[in-house]
């Protein structure tokens, strides 16, 4: 992508909605476009990951896996972020993040964003302020995937 297109499309992504030009132009710096196909696992839970992503088009589940199962917690696709405990500096994941078909995002160092963050508190600010937003949007949920998962079953009484 080219650096006027590849600032387009960061204005067009919700998570930097509002941000001003100078803060898209030095995140278009670091960006990097990837791909992932389809059934490709990103990273598991506990993974190292350095990388945050915005994700501009395909479909990748956000899951908690258990020795007896694995839960869905969101669907992510095209507009969604994906990885936000990398901007952390621990960067251990939370969930597993697997492909559920081809997906094109814009990949971000997280040593890089929190050098970035280091030198320009505005944008650190506005970034970090996005960022709960995502991770409450995942708290939320996880909290409903649970509250399915052990919610008694309703019993139903047939009428005759």
């Amino acid at each position: 992508m080219e650096r006027d297109e590849l600032i387009e499309t960061l204005r067009t992504q919700p998570f930097l909605e509002g941000l001003k030009t100078q803060h898209l132009e030095e995140l278009a710096s670091m960006a990097i476009e990837t791909r992932f196909e389809k059934d490709r696992m990103i990273f598991r839970e506990g993974d190292e990951s350095t990388f945050f992503y915005l994700i501009l088009s395909g479909k990748v589940a956000l899951e908690i896996a258990s020795p007896t199962q694995t839960v869905r917690v969101q669907t992510l696709s095209g507009g969604d972020e994906l990885g936000w405990s990398s901007v952390l500096a621990h960067g251990g994941k939370n969930f597993q993040a697997r492909v559920l078909e081809t997906t094109q995002a814009l990949a971000f160092d997280s040593v890089h964003l929190r050098d970035e963050f280091g030198k320009n508190c505005e944008l650190a600010y506005e970034f970090m302020v996005r960022l709960l937003k995502v991770v409450e949007g995942r708290l939320q949920a996880t909290r409903l995937q649970l509250l399915d998962l052990y919610a008694p079953r309703t019993t139903r009484t047939v009428l005759k």
